[in-house]
């Protein structure tokens, strides 16, 4: 354990300096640390992450990206950097570097073949998680981007507890089944005492080619008591658009207005952690 005072979550953290199992990363000053979770895969939590870290690197931030989807890594293909391999000398990784100037770390960037399964055990992927932030020259950032494993089992326990995160964004859709499943991260991620930045609300609605009405495909009721009842924030709705679909195959700096004013809002409220 490094000096409390060198933590990005010190002024913000309750825990006692001996109860505390944070290991900091002593190869580089990384200033937030900002989790997107969403308690469940499909929900475009690997998307978010990507589209925050782009949009908080466009307005002149030193941002990273670590991959800790560990079994279900996406961030190399978002990112049009699926073909690069990070470097390593000796326990030291060197992540990959994207135009944007993004430093990535992922498990796709350790493999010759991104279609090989990544069969491991909890324990042992709960340890390649740690490495991945202890042992990766991150350099000096202002922010390191985590895209969250789904769940609230072993990884995000382990994320949580050995990780100093400054705060998390969920990420959820407007169907009820969804929003249980996010309640349950909500709870534990508050149980772990990290702050929440509030919900950012994914596949919301289609907005129509000719007139641009929203065409909402769920049924949204009850939404906003679930948003009062869990005492978060709902920072947008994201419609679904093909510029933000097809962030894997094509590359692109400009979005939506729905989708940018969304960016743009959330990345406000990390920028004021």
């Amino acid at each position: 354990m490094s000096n409390c005072s060198s933590c990005p979550s010190h002024g913000s953290c309750n825990k006692s300096e001996s109860s505390c199992q944070i290991e900091l990363n002593t190869h580089g000053n990384i200033k937030k640390i900002i989790g997107v979770m969403s308690g469940k895969g499909g929900v475009g939590k690997s998307t978010m992450s990507v589209l925050l870290a782009k949009t908080l690197a466009s307005q002149g931030h030193k941002v990273g990206i670590m991959d800790a989807d560990i079994t279900g890594p996406s961030i190399p293909r978002l990112l049009h950097i699926k073909e690069a391999n990070v470097r390593t000398e000796g326990e030291l990784i060197y992540p990959v570097e994207t135009e944007e100037g993004i430093r990535v770390m992922s498990v796709n960037l350790l493999m010759e073949d991104e279609n090989q399964p990544v069969i491991w055990r909890g324990p042992v992927i709960a340890g390649a998680v740690k490495q991945f932030y202890q042992d990766v020259v991150w350099g000096d950032l202002d922010y390191l981007v985590i895209d969250m494993p789904p769940g609230t089992g072993d990884v995000a326990l382990t994320t949580m507890q050995s990780i100093p995160m400054t705060g998390v964004v969920m990420i959820s859709t407007p169907q009820d089944m969804v929003s249980m499943i996010v309640s349950k991260a909500i709870n534990m991620t508050r149980k772990m005492n990290v702050p929440i930045i509030g919900v950012i609300e994914n596949m919301s609605y289609i907005l129509c080619p000719d007139c641009s009405k929203k065409i909402r495909m769920f049924n949204q009721e009850g939404m906003d008591q679930f948003f009062k009842e869990m005492d978060v924030e709902l920072l947008g709705e994201l419609p679904m658009t093909q510029t933000v679909g097809n962030l894997s195959m094509e590359k692109t700096t400009q979005y939506e207005e729905e989708v940018q004013k969304v960016l743009d809002y959330t990345t406000n409220k990390i920028n004021q952690l």
